[in-house]
């Protein structure tokens, strides 16, 4: 129902329902449920290489390939993480 792809690459230690489009993510290889839609409250999208963490800092994600769900984490929407500020040269 969405292109979306993603790696983890910090996972939090206890389960979570990590969704994108407001459908339950499946493993790659996997069929998706029959009849899924992309909720359009979770259609924001998601862009490809892009981080995605959690407020907590617990859980992030790496965009491998975008599509036109939104992530979300116990159906809480997932924001790109910022970037790290440089260091001053001055």
């Amino acid at each position: 129902m969405c292109d979306t792809e993603v790696i983890t690459v910090r996972a939090p230690s206890g389960p979570v329902s990590l969704a994108c489009g407001g459908v339950e993510m499946i493993a790659y290889g996997t069929e998706p449920p029959a009849g899924a839609v992309i909720d359009p409250d979770k259609a924001g999208g998601t862009q490809l290489g892009k981080r995605y963490a959690d407020d907590a800092g617990t859980l992030e994600l790496l965009c491998t390939k975008g599509g036109a769900g939104t992530l979300t984490v116990d159906g809480v929407v997932i924001p790109i993480k910022d970037a790290k500020p440089l260091p001053s040269s001055d």
